[in-house]
């Protein structure tokens, strides 16, 4: 994820790990620890001609791995952000020396406790680069099985008490590595839905705050207390609550599963195309976030991965397996998470995925944004001539939305416009735009002939629903998890696990007939079925569909600007408002007992 210019009215926490591809910058660097290896072996075991031979090669050895380490890991942070090649070698590189330190470690256990003085937060932050490692494998890979390797050692640190002496030392950077690790921890356990870990954690982290700024009187009190807020405002962005009988709540997923997707009828003429690549990009002014993660940007990572499988936790390199020892299932899309990055920003990493497209591949551009509307009449009506979303500036912007300009006659410079994205559409793209001027980009031109896509957001939503903006938006919340938008809409904010199990039950056999429409539709453009070959994307037209329907038939989405739109447009009354997919919301509104927030003879009311 890159980072743009910052918001000067948001204030962001220094303190929260980067969710990057990159490592944080080091501090100023010292002089080697093995320098002075020697003198900590005579000051802890007499006179050096006393310490056997062997004993002080094991010093010298690991000093010279933790040294090699820190380097590599430091060098990380150097490598182009953007690109899939460039990176694995050097990652290569940096997992063997980890893996020979990690392993020499546990082997010289007791000759480095003894003649090196090692500190067991000196191992726990070894561990922790390891999962920093892990971390940031998954982030240039989209593999979600890192994140359980990157679990694994967060997890051992803290069972294992590797930090447990660090308040005990009066150097209060070895606080902020042990607190830095806490929010690390956060982010990984977050991604994994690991809830519960997550309070655990919190509690722990701020028991850990308030103790560090009590001892030292630090200056960054108020980003740490930052750091919280803004994981507890994380953690309850979900707007429904499901709950087993004991009124403990249960954690869902959101990631594709095996029965996920519909499938595909036998028969069935689709496209061949698969998803590769897939740029989500948040850019909204107040909307919750951790970690350079907005919720927009969580939900929609999570719609486009499946669920992790454990990996034997060995300190093997990532991506090195055998290929006979790979899962069968097709890889996770691979993803850049781009927060309020600048135009420029965007455009590169645009070209960059453009570029490393493989064949028969589908780029898929998600833009969670604040929309730019045009000012004033323009002679024209081209692709520049209707706004767009914002990209970062250094300026601020005027009630969260209405973006004013310095010069009403020239056209705003940090806006991304549809005419941007035109260059790339010499390949397959599928967008999707959630903006308050998301309509934008229903001025498109299909100048190349290949399959295009763009699934675009309602403008506004009706006032008499609570706004939950901040929270993320209604549209995405519906791409991610349909059911929880559709009991939000309903009014409904709790639900027992067995009637929300029984209603996904239902829903999948919405989504089953949805894609029947789609591919029995007679009229429907073929940008849509070319699409539909790849689950993650077939996945998403079903779940737009329905959401689509359900605004259209809900007693309080009357505007037009409320209901999703397309381009190309689908066939209305082939699709959202068939009747035989109103009868199944009807039906699924019923098992709710909500039946009354929806119109029963929708098409009449039109």
């Amino acid at each position: 994820m890159v980072r743009g210019a910052r918001q000067p009215q948001q204030p962001r926490s220094r303190l929260a790990p980067r969710l990057t591809g990159t490592v944080e910058k080091p501090p100023r660097k010292r002089k080697s620890r093995s320098e002075f290896a020697l003198k900590e072996i005579m000051s802890s075991g007499g006179a050096e001609d006393d310490i056997p031979q062997g004993e002080r090669k094991t010093v010298t050895d690991f000093c010279y791995l933790l040294d090699k380490s820190k380097q590599l890991f430091n060098g990380l942070r150097d490598l182009p952000q953007y690109g899939q090649k460039q990176w694995q070698s050097y990652f290569g590189r940096t997992f063997d020396v980890y893996t020979k330190l990690w392993k020499f470690q546990q082997q010289h256990r007791q000759v480095l406790d003894n003649r090196y003085g090692l500190k067991r937060w000196q191992i726990g932050e070894i561990a922790s680069k390891i999962g920093q490692l892990y971390y940031h494998y998954y982030l240039r890979t989209s593999e979600t099985s890192y994140l359980n390797e990157a679990f694994s050692f967060y997890s051992a640190i803290r069972q294992r008490s590797y930090y447990s002496q660090v308040n005990k030392e009066d150097r209060p950077e070895l606080v902020v590595k042990k607190l830095r690790y806490y929010a690390r921890f956060i982010v990984v356990c977050l991604l994994l839905n690991k809830m519960d870990v997550v309070k655990d954690l919190v509690k722990e982290l701020s028991d850990e705050i308030e103790d560090y700024t009590h001892r030292f009187n630090t200056e960054d009190q108020v980003e740490w207390n930052l750091v919280l807020q803004e994981v507890a405002a994380f953690i309850e962005a979900d707007p429904v609550m499901v709950l087993n009988d004991d009124n403990t709540i249960v954690i869902t997923s959101n990631r594709l599963a095996e029965t996920g997707a519909p499938l595909l009828e036998q028969g069935m003429i689709v496209g061949q195309l698969s998803l590769a690549d897939a740029l989500i990009i948040g850019n909204c002014n107040n909307q919750v976030k951790f970690s350079e993660l907005t919720v927009d940007m969580f939900r929609m990572l999570q719609a486009l991965e499946r669920e992790p499988m454990n990996l034997a936790s060995q300190m093997n390199k990532p991506g090195m397996q055998e290929s006979a020892d790979k899962p069968t299932r097709r890889e996770n899309p691979h993803k850049y998470l781009l927060y309020k990055p600048t135009f420029s920003q965007l455009y590169t990493f645009l070209a960059a995925s453009f570029k490393e497209l493989p064949a028969n591949s589908v780029l898929l551009i998600y833009l969670s944004a604040t929309g730019v509307f045009p000012t004033g009449r323009s002679d024209s009506e081209g692709p520049y001539d209707f706004g767009g979303v914002l990209t970062n500036s250094n300026r601020d912007i005027i009630n969260g939305d209405a973006i004013h300009k310095r010069n009403q006659s020239h056209k705003e410079m940090h806006c991304l416009h549809p005419g941007d994205l035109y260059p790339f559409t010499r390949k397959p793209l599928f967008i999707i735009v959630d903006s308050s001027n998301s309509v934008a980009y229903k001025n498109f031109t299909n100048l190349f002939g290949q399959p295009l896509v763009c699934l675009l957001s309602p403008t506004a939503y009706p006032k008499a629903l609570q706004d939950q903006s901040q929270r993320g938006s209604l549209f995405t919340l519906f791409l991610n998890n349909p059911l929880m938008a559709f009991l939000f809409v309903s009014g409904l904010s709790s639900m027992r696990r067995g009637l929300w199990e029984k209603c996904q039950e239902y829903l999948r056999k919405i989504n089953r007939d949805i894609a029947q429409l789609l591919t029995h539709s007679r009229s429907i453009d073929q940008a849509f079925l070319q699409f539909f070959g790849d689950e993650f994307l077939r996945l998403l037209l079903t779940r737009f569909v329905f959401c689509s329907a359900t605004m259209r038939m809900h007693k309080i989405f009357r505007e037009t600007r409320n209901y999703p739109e397309s381009y190309p447009q689908l066939p209305r009354d082939e699709t959202v408002e068939n009747p035989h997919l109103q009868k199944h919301i009807l039906e699924l509104a019923s098992i709710l007992d909500v039946r009354n927030v929806f119109f029963e003879n929708t098409i009449d009311d039109y």
